[in-house]
């Protein structure tokens, strides 16, 4: 399923914003950064990956940070006129949570969306262009103990987050390898 997210995108640029990263770029949690994961929520409703309608899958373990229990979406999405891979992974818990606990009542032990988005070429090409957020349940961007939005080049540089984690996957920062190419 495809939904194209028509917004004013071309006014969305890389800016400033308060994380650094350590050659001194701004990471992440940009107002630009806000702006372009507002947008990606709606494509995510849009295409039923979140919010009040969204399909449900079988979940299953998981691990820290991202919940005891998942469920992970692929596709391709559109915001302005770009298309890109789309990976959604709701995080259930808390730990020790089951199978059926979550089946019976994912609403009640949903913790929160992890998503990357592969953006344009040249967004971040050490990082393979990935967008990366984190999502409250309630749709709300998430933020780090230090009051930061988790949205953007979320840790770019930085020892621990995001990007850290996934430049240990061995495909293209996914740990999975069947997730979609957007040509």
């Amino acid at each position: 399923m495809r939904t194209i997210i028509s917004a004013a995108v071309a006014s969305i640029a890389i800016a400033t914003g308060p994380a650094l990263a350590q050659d001194g770029d701004m990471a992440f949690g940009t107002e630009d950064d806000i702006a372009y994961a507002e947008l990606l929520w709606d494509l995510m409703e849009a295409e039923r990956l979140a919010g009040p309608n969204m399909i449900r899958a079988f979940p299953y373990m998981g691990t820290e940070p991202h919940g005891m229990m998942l469920e992970t979406f692929y596709d391709v999405g559109t915001i302005g006129d770009h298309t890109g891979d789309l990976i959604v992974k709701r995080n259930f818990g808390p730990e020790g949570v089951s199978v059926d606990e979550v089946l019976s009542n994912p609403d009640g032990h949903l913790g929160a969306y992890t998503v990357m988005f592969r953006r344009e070429d040249g967004y971040d090409p050490e990082n393979l262009d990935w967008f990366w957020a984190r999502y409250n349940p309630d749709g709300s961007i998430a933020e780090n103990p230090m009051g930061m939005a988790l949205a953007g080049r979320v840790a770019r540089g930085m020892d621990e987050g995001c990007i850290a984690c996934h430049q240990g996957a061995a495909d293209d920062m996914v740990f999975t390898s069947d997730h979609l190419i957007a040509n």
